[in-house]
């Protein structure tokens, strides 16, 4: 778990997670979506990897990456945990 929130304390991979949030997208349309170079997003897009956060798939030569809502969720919940938030 500690990968999945070292994973979402950085703006740019949460964002990325924002874009994937409407459906699988290519790295060139997250890439149109966050101001980065590519070598720095591939970066981002392994630590997010690590965590469990996305999944890519390849068809062809494009990868397409999906948001991993259970690993999301399962986090949030830890975390409310830890605050005693109650619904």
């Amino acid at each position: 778990m500690n990968d999945v929130f070292k994973a979402l304390a950085h703006p740019v991979r949460r964002q990325i997670l924002e874009l994937l949030k409407s459906g699988p997208k290519s790295a060139g349309e997250i890439a149109s979506g966050v101001n980065v170079s590519k070598p720095t997003l591939s970066g981002h897009f392994a630590k997010l990897k690590k965590a469990d956060l996305i999944r890519a798939d390849q068809d062809g030569t494009t990868i397409y990456y999906t948001l991993n809502v259970s690993v999301l969720e399962e986090a949030m919940l830890k975390f409310m945990a830890t605050m005693n938030i109650k619904d």
